[in-house]
């Protein structure tokens, strides 16, 4: 089971690792081929990894020139972890932080969080291919669990939660928070489709009520943990004001 688990992690990992590198390349307005040549590879090198996870993971050599060449640490290319990171890249999508952790003027470290893929937009939240969310480093490792690697971003489709949640809304979402589950709300996976739902632990039983804000929409009750597949506990949440 543990060696399982590892082996799921893994892969989670390496594709948040790809997930990350496509939208560093799409928000630097490059191609795929513009890449390879910069690793000194053929021109398919890139789409191959990114598209059909060929390689598994990239050469050392490689994701240390990707790292450099885009400003962020190897870890969010599938490298360790390291203390140390270069310059923040300025291709980003969004940035959020706490106010008054820099100085004006002063250098952010800041992480790519990719939206979650293979989702769909009719049950609560989506993908949005391509795309990422940047946030302060030291930020997002607050509202998490720590772990970088571990936080997903989805967009909020529909009003299945509203007013909590709005379509249009993004969350930031924490994979490794979905063990010691607990009242609060969380993405999972119905039928195929990525939705968002209020969860409600019995105090008693540790079953699970499964929950919609909006009241036109179906609640569950007496659910069983394991059979629900829980993507993780949303810990931020980013509205666009009118």
């Amino acid at each position: 089971m543990v060696r399982r688990r590892e082996e799921e992690e893994g892969r989670s990992g390496v594709d948040a690792a790809r997930a990350r590198l496509d939208a560093l390349i799409r928000q630097s307005g490059a191609s795929y081929a513009d890449i390879s040549r910069l690793l000194g590879r053929n021109a398919a090198y890139i789409q191959q990894f990114v598209r059909r996870g060929t390689p598994r993971r990239l050469a050392e050599e490689d994701r240390r020139t990707l790292a450099r060449h885009f400003g962020v640490s190897e870890a969010l290319l599938g490298g360790p972890a390291t203390e140390e990171s270069p310059p923040p890249s300025r291709r980003v999508l969004m940035a959020a932080g706490k106010p008054g952790t820099s100085e004006p003027g002063q250098a952010r470290d800041y992480v790519l969080v990719p939206f979650l893929p293979r989702a769909t937009a009719q049950a609560g939240a989506s993908e949005a291919p391509g795309e990422a969310l940047a946030f302060e480093t030291a930020f997002a490792r607050s509202v998490g669990s720590g772990r970088l690697t571990a936080l997903v971003a989805v967009h909020v489709e529909g009003d299945s939660m509203a007013p909590a949640l709005l379509g249009g809304d993004q969350l930031l979402v924490d994979t490794d928070d979905r063990e010691r589950l607990r009242d609060g709300l969380y993405v999972l996976r119905l039928n195929e489709a990525l939705a968002a739902r209020r969860l409600s632990v019995h105090p008693v039983t540790r079953r699970l009520s499964l929950l919609a804000d909006n009241p036109a929409y179906p609640s569950f009750s007496d659910c069983e943990p394991q059979a629900l597949d829980i993507v993780g506990r949303v810990v931020w949440i980013g509205r666009r004001l009118s």
